[in-house]
C-alpha cells in the first residue's frame, strides 16, 4: 500500500492500522504520526486485543532492518486477512512528502498541545506555583499522572487523582469556589487535559495547569518529593456527583460522542461481527482498585486519564469505534454511572474517534470479578513485559535522573507539535471551547 493511500484512509477515517515492527527506541526517534508500535515478539501475545478484527487493513513498515516482511507472514499465518507492506517502508513514507513524529504516544500529545492553542487551557510557571506554596495560599496541586508515576516523584505537597478521576473528585478537594485548583503532570499533555477538563466542566474554582510539569519544576530549581501516598478520596457526596455527572454528560453529547445502553451495545458489538463490520474497544475507565472488584464482562481496564494519554496503545486501529464504562454492577450509585466515561469520551471524540459511553445495564448484567473475563470479540490484554533496557525508549519526563539539557530538548519538540499537525494534515481533531 502507498504512503498516498495509507494518508487517504486516515483522512476519510476509515478503518486502518499501521504498524512499526521496530523495537521501541528506534520507533520513538521518527514515526508517521499515527503509526503503532509492535515488535515481532509482542505479534502473538497484542496483536490479538491491539487488532481485534482479523479483517481490518494491517499496514506494517520498518526502517530497513528487514522486520516488515516476517512481521507481515506472520500476521497472515495468525489470520489477519488484509495485511500489507508500506511501499518503500519508512523511507517511502518521508520520500513521499509524509510528516514524521518523535516520541511516543504522539497522537495524544499533539492533541494536548492543540487544546492549549485553541482553548487557551490556562498555565502557570513553577515559580509562580512554588511561590503560592510559600505563602500557604488558598491552592490545591492534583497529580494527574498514574499512581506509580506519583509515588516516584511529585510536586511538593500535591495529592495524586489521576485524569478521569478529576471532575468527579475535585469539589471533595477544593470545596471552597475560591481554592485555586492547579494541575500537573510530568511534562505537557496530563496537565492540559487535566487543566481543561475541569474548565470544561465549569467548576468555579479557578484553575491553572502548572507549566511544563515537574520537568518545568526541576528545571526552575525546585526539589520534588518522592515516596508520597497522599490520594484522592474514595468517597464523593450525593451532591458532587450529579454535579459531575450533569457536566460529564453534557460535555459528551456536545463533543459528539453518544450514549448506549445495553441494547445499543449489543448492537456495535453484532456489527462487530459482521463481514465489513466496524472494530469495537471496550474499557472501563475506572480506578484500578475498582476495576478489580467488578467489572462489566468483556471490558479491559484503561484508566481514562491513561486512555486518553495512550490511544495509540488502546486503540490501535484509527477509525475504529470505542465503548466506554464506569459500572462495577448493580450496586453503583446511579448518579456514579457516566461521570468518568463520559469525561473520557467527550476528549475521544475531539480526536476524532466515533465513542460512546455506556448509560446504564440491566440488574442482572453480568459482571466480572478479579482477572478481565475476555468476550469473543476482545482476546484478555496481557500483562506489558518490561522491555529490553537497549530496546526501550527513555523517556525524559520519567525518574528522577533525567539530564536538564534532554528535558528542555523534549519541551522544545513539544512546543512543535501545532505546526507538525498542521504539516501531517492527518489528524482529524477539533477542539471543543468551553460554553
Amino acid at each position: 500500500m502507498t504512503p498516498e493511500a495509507v494518508r487517504a484512509a486516515l483522512r476519510e477515517r476509515r478503518e486502518i492500522a499501521l504498524v512499526d515492527v521496530r523495537d521501541e527506541d528506534p520507533y520513538a526517534q521518527a514515526h508517521p504520526l499515527f503509526a503503532v508500535q509492535l515488535a515481532p515478539d509482542r505479534l502473538d501475545a497484542d496483536a490479538p486485543w491491539r487488532l481485534p478484527r482479523r479483517d481490518v487493513p494491517v499496514v506494517v513498515y520498518d526502517d530497513g532492518e528487514g522486520r516488515a516482511e516476517a512481521a507481515a507472514r506472520r500476521l497472515q499465518e495468525l489470520g489477519w486477512t488484509a495485511v500489507y507492506r508500506l511501499a518503500g517502508d519508512l523511507a517511502g513514507w518521508r520520500d513521499s512528502g509524509g510528516e514524521v513524529f518523535r516520541d511516543v504516544n504522539v497522537p495524544s500529545k499533539a492533541f494536548g498541545e492543540l487544546v492549549e492553542h485553541e482553548a487557551g487551557t490556562p498555565s502557570l510557571p513553577a515559580d509562580e506555583v512554588k511561590a503560592l506554596l510559600d505563602a500557604r495560599a488558598d491552592v490545591v496541586v492534583l497529580d494527574a499522572r498514574r499512581w506509580d508515576e506519583y509515588q516516584t516523584m511529585n510536586i511538593p505537597g500535591s495529592t495524586s487523582v489521576p485524569g478521569a478521576e478529576l471532575v468527579l473528585r475535585v469539589r471533595e478537594l477544593a470545596p471552597d469556589p475560591r481554592t485555586r485548583v492547579i494541575v500537573n503532570c510530568a511534562g505537557r499533555t496530563r496537565s492540559l487535559i487535566g487543566a481543561q477538563s475541569l474548565v470544561n466542566a465549569g467548576i468555579p474554582n479557578p484553575v491553572a495547569a502548572l507549566r511544563n510539569g515537574t520537568i518545568g519544576w526541576t528545571l526552575a530549581g525546585h526539589a520534588l518529593e518522592r515516596g508520597q501516598a497522599r490520594r484522592h478520596p474514595e468517597a464523593v457526596d450525593a451532591a458532587g456527583r450529579a454535579q459531575a455527572r450533569d457536566s460529564a454528560r453534557r460535555l459528551a453529547e456536545r463533543a459528539g460522542a453518544v450514549r448506549l445502553d445495553a441494547a445499543g451495545l449489543a448492537d456495535w458489538l453484532r456489527d462487530a461481527n459482521q463481514p465489513g463490520g466496524r472494530t469495537v474497544y471496550c474499557w472501563d475507565v475506572r480506578t484500578p482498585a475498582e476495576y478489580a472488584a467488578g467489572h462489566l464482562a468483556g471490558f479491559g481496564h484503561a484508566p481514562g486519564g491513561q486512555l486518553v494519554q495512550e490511544t495509540d496503545v488502546y486503540a490501535a486501529v484509527r477509525g475504529a469505534r470505542v465503548v466506554l464504562s464506569d459500572i462495577g454492577g448493580p450496586q453503583d450509585e446511579a448518579d456514579a454511572i457516566g461521570i468518568r466515561s463520559a469525561m473520557t469520551a467527550h476528549w475521544l471524540a475531539q480526536m476524532g474517534w466515533q465513542v460512546a459511553w455506556l448509560e446504564r445495564v440491566a440488574p442482572d448484567a453480568a459482571v466480572a470479578t478479579g482477572p478481565w473475563q475476555p468476550s469473543p470479540l476482545q482476546p484478555p490484554v496481557t500483562e506489558r513485559l518490561p522491555l529490553p533496557a537497549a530496546n526501550r525508549y527513555r523517556r525524559p519526563y520519567e525518574g528522577t535522573d533525567n539530564p536538564q539539557a534532554a528535558m528542555q530538548a523534549y519541551l522544545d519538540w513539544e512546543f512543535g507539535l501545532v505546526a507538525q499537525l498542521a504539516r501531517d494534515g492527518t489528524h482529524g481533531f477539533r477542539v471543543l471551547r468551553p460554553a
